[in-house]
């Protein structure tokens, strides 16, 4: 089995390290010279945990190559992946599918004998059938068949994902695309993972609603923490009150700053759209996208008011950049929101993140840049933690404290017990828990 992977991005390159680890023999194609350069060379252009450890293993096995010829990829190839970015067209929100035409082109022109192509890019609903239109124009005596198979990779985790996913969700009208598809799974079959066979466009809706479904439920549950903090009830309470119904579900329940990444941010904006264009609007979805978008706008000023109303000349330290931890992804991050709006309001900025620094260099200017937590804090008046890494759950809060000029607390993710923050002298600050146990 051989298979061709169109796009070296965050989708592309974990999905074919993890075909190549079931035995496939998969190359991987991006017209970027330097990022196929750089992979050949053994450089990982993004950070995944394990990711780095999984491509040297199966390039040293023959099993994974990269390479920027897409013509000679595909020519041999029993399934091609289209595995290239969809982000937001600007105007409208749809998502932008150029890339994904124009590889259905190439793939066109290149492929030979009977071949299969997948595609795993998050696209709107009938995108399948426009593949598969431009493959027939561009190769009208082609044989071949197009299939939709979405990826649920969470960043972060994206490699156990895939190797031991929830499901694997299959759009193929013909019999013998399927048996392609599930020879590529086999080993998956063989553990008995759910393996759900449906129509193309169904499963292109699948993935939209999969994520959509989750962005609502994180809205759902930051909007009870603003309620909450109204009323002096506790969200964490009230997420695991309602996370124990089997119905519900203790997942995606952690109130905090508003959702942002590579996905749930354009997913939600694409099925508005599609859902408008379709004459059946999704009103739920409408509102989660504006709610979410004003939330972490809203996270600045609860900072602001943490450090007594006005930070003109105040030094805001800010921990986590990144929209979760364990990734260096930025995009749609709280923090592209809050930081601006912080430095908006007179704030001095002192920054600290594990792995996004480097793109968020370009993006915030006038960031002071920092080499830990605590270079960071020193001096602050003020500490923010909008992301939830590891190494930020056990900070020293006697050195914190002596540290700050303030000892002063926002804690976005609610990852400090608030009754040890008081004892230990902060004005502690949380999201959705009772302002009667600050100090």
């Amino acid at each position: 089995m051989r298979i061709a992977m169109i796009g070296t991005g965050y989708v592309g390159l974990v999905s074919g390290a993890c075909f190549s680890e079931f035995g496939v023999d998969v190359v991987c194609v991006d017209k970027n010279s330097e990022k196929i350069d750089a992979l050949t060379n053994g450089e990982i252009p993004i950070y995944e945990p394990g990711l780095d450890d999984l491509v040297t293993k199966n390039v040293d096995a023959g099993r994974l190559s990269f390479t920027k010829n897409l013509a000679e990829a595909v020519r041999d190839a029993d399934a091609v992946f289209v595995a290239v970015g969809t982000p937001s067209r600007r105007g409208d929100g749809h998502a932008d599918l150029t890339y994904v035409y124009d590889a259905a082109r190439e793939v066109a022109q290149a492929m030979s004998g009977y071949t299969v192509i997948v595609t795993k890019s998050t696209v709107p609903v009938g995108t399948g059938d426009e593949i598969e239109d431009i493959i027939r124009q561009k190769n009208p005596i082609g044989d071949f068949d197009v299939v939709s198979n979405p990826e649920f990779l969470r960043e972060g985790s994206a490699i156990n994902d895939f190797m031991r996913p929830d499901r694997v969700v299959i759009g193929a009208a013909s019999d013998r695309a399927q048996e392609v598809m599930r020879n590529i799974y086999r080993p998956l079959f063989l553990i008995e993972t759910p393996i759900l066979f449906t129509a193309r466009r169904t499963a292109e809706l699948i993935k939209y609603a999969a994520n959509t479904f989750l962005a609502t439920k994180i809205t759902f549950i930051n909007e009870i923490a603003d309620l909450c903090e109204s009323v002096g009830a506790d969200v964490q309470d009230v997420s695991k009150g309602i996370g124990l119904d089997g119905r519900i579900g203790a997942k995606f329940l952690h109130a905090g700053p508003g959702y942002g990444g590579s996905c749930f941010p354009k997913d939600t904006l694409a099925l508005v759209k599609t859902a408008q264009d379709a004459g059946a609007p999704i009103r739920i979805v409408e509102t989660v996208v504006d709610v979410n978008e004003k939330r972490k706008s809203a996270m600045a000023d609860k900072i602001a008011d943490a450090a007594g109303g006005d930070l003109s000349g105040k030094t805001v330290a800010v921990l986590g950049l990144t929209f979760k931890p364990n990734t260096d992804d930025l995009r749609d991050s709280p923090s592209l929101a809050i930081v601006p709006a912080l430095m908006g309001q007179g704030a001095d900025v002192r920054a600290f993140d594990p792995q996004g620094m480097e793109e968020a260099k370009e993006m915030m200017p006038g960031v002071t840049w920092c080499d830990n937590a605590y270079d960071a804090i020193d001096g602050s008046d003020v500490l923010a933690i909008v992301t939830e890494w590891n190494e930020f759950r056990a900070l020293d809060l006697s050195r914190i404290k002596d540290l700050m000029n303030d000892a002063v607390m926002v804690d976005l993710r609610n990852i400090y017990n608030p009754d040890e923050m008081v004892a230990a002298g902060f004005d502690y600050h949380c999201i959705g828990r009772p302002a009667a146990i600050r100090a």
